[in-house]
């Protein structure tokens, strides 16, 4: 009769009569490779990839991932050193490690790994090291993924690349717990992405850029940039914001970048150009060589919200109306001590602003504190329109709000705003760079048409 106590009894018998099948199969001569694709994967070792071997493995490694597709199975790497190149991934691999100790070293000649067109590519616990060697020109990154239906890049590290650490061309999927460094150009580099996930990584050192999410043409990308450590972000190419950016969006419509921390960057933190219905929300973003948050020329939307601030040239720029830039909300963010020294001689007006805004932009609840030029600046010229300047906190900037009254200029409302230690003026008008009027926050009216300044507290 089954009752519970029988039960229990033939639930162990079961499991010892599991535990002792591997044994018994082996009796009757079942390989090893089979054993381990039973449990889900197959042992590199088992396909006669061994680590620290002294010669390059390039060719069974090879075989070993060409086998491992054709079967669609996983691969483990047990912990130690392997020296390969000029791999060519198959179109499904599954490769883990040990995290920190399976390393998969760069021996020259060409390229580390690379895929075209594949279905599925993941990689896990591994270590990709280029060993600061010279890569070929056709290769674009030390791990080079290119139309890659699903790519997962999960809790690896690639370090000491020639060129870009991770480049990604039509790639989907997610690139997660992951670090870079020493990158020779950017540490993640991803063209035309089809709704790429980047998230949790750190990503340092990297001679040109850190995250970099592009298209050649603008387009649709949804890529999501969140939760990333970036951190000391050189500009070895120059230029004057092409290269140096923590996080760079170009071309890519509907991107998020949220909740990283992004810091020692020679140009920008984070900073989109051409990048419409745009997100840079929640982000904590430290000592920026030039503009720290940034969203310039052809873009229609953005939302630059809850970000923090501390050490730049200039705060936050959302500008070029010349160029089509448009449709911004910048709200509740914490902008605070910025210098008037940047990268590269400034254009007029120069270094120290906290916010700039142009063109149909709602500026409202930000604190800017210690601004040595101007704490908000709305317009440049002619190239203002329908802006609001309403509740924000504007504390030890020389001009508190600097708004333009040359002819051509849209209608502006500034007002609710508290300033204070504003030695210039709390609200100005300006004709380019040069001051046009007093402080016009004290006459209560502006005495232009298209300004309407009111109600704002003067300390």
């Amino acid at each position: 009769m089954l009752n519970r106590r029988n039960l229990l009894r033939q639930t162990a018998i079961a499991g010892v009569a599991g535990l002792a099948l591997p044994n018994s199969l082996l009796a009757a001569g079942l390989k090893g490779i089979e054993l381990t694709a039973m449990r889900g994967s197959i042992s590199a070792s088992d396909l006669g990839v061994r680590p620290g071997a002294l010669d390059d493995q390039s060719r069974a490694f090879s075989k070993m991932l060409a086998e491992a597709s054709d079967r669609n199975i996983p691969v483990f790497l047990p912990a130690g050193t392997y020296v390969v190149s000029n791999l060519t991934l198959p179109p499904y691999l599954r490769l883990s490690g040990v995290p920190g100790a399976t390393r998969i070293v760069y021996g020259g000649d060409g390229h580390l790994m690379a895929a075209e067109d594949a279905v599925h590519i993941e990689m896990s616990g591994l270590v990709l090291d280029g060993a600061n060697r010279w890569m070929g020109d056709y290769a674009q990154g030390l791990l080079d993924l290119r139309r890659v239906a699903h790519a997962v890049i999960d809790n690896c590290q690639i370090v000491g690349s020639g060129k870009n650490g991770l480049s990604l061309e039509r790639v989907a999927g997610r690139i997660e717990r992951t670090t870079i460094s020493g990158a020779a150009d950017a540490g993640i580099y991803s063209v035309e992405g089809k709704g790429l996930a980047i998230s949790g990584n750190s990503v340092s050192d990297c001679a040109n850029g850190g995250i970099l999410v592009h298209r050649w043409q603008v387009a649709d990308d949804a890529t999501m940039v969140t939760g990333n450590r970036v951190e000391r972000i050189s500009a070895r190419n120059g230029g004057t914001g092409q290269n140096g950016n923590g996080i760079n969006v170009f071309r890519a419509d509907k991107v998020v970048v949220s909740g990283n921390v992004v810091s020692d960057c020679a140009f920008s933190a984070i900073r989109a150009n051409s990048a419409s219905n745009l997100q840079i929300a929640g982000n904590t973003c430290s000592r920026s060589g030039e503009t720290a948050l940034y969203a310039e020329f052809a873009f229609e939307g953005a939302v630059i919200n809850n970000n923090i601030v501390d050490g730049a040239a200039n705060g936050i720029s959302v500008v070029n109306f010349d160029q089509g830039g448009r449709a911004a909300v910048c709200s509740g963010n914490l902008v605070r001590n910025l210098s008037t020294t940047g990268p590269y001689p400034a254009d007029a007006p120069g270094f120290g602003v906290g916010i700039s805004v142009e063109a149909d932009t709602s500026v409202t609840g930000n604190m800017v504190d210690n601004a040595p030029l101007y704490g908000i600046k709305i317009g440049w010229g002619p190239y203002m329109r329908n802006v609001v300047a309403t509740g924000n906190v504007i504390r030890a900037a020389p001009t508190g709000i600097a708004v333009t009254v040359v002819d051509g200029a849209g209608p502006a409302v500034i007002s609710d705003n508290v300033i204070s230690g504003a030695s210039n003026g709390a609200v100005v008008g300006y004709r380019w760079s040069d001051a046009a009027t007093g402080d016009m926050a004290s006459g209560g009216s502006s005495g232009y048409a298209h300004l309407t300044v009111e109600r704002n507290h003067v300390g």
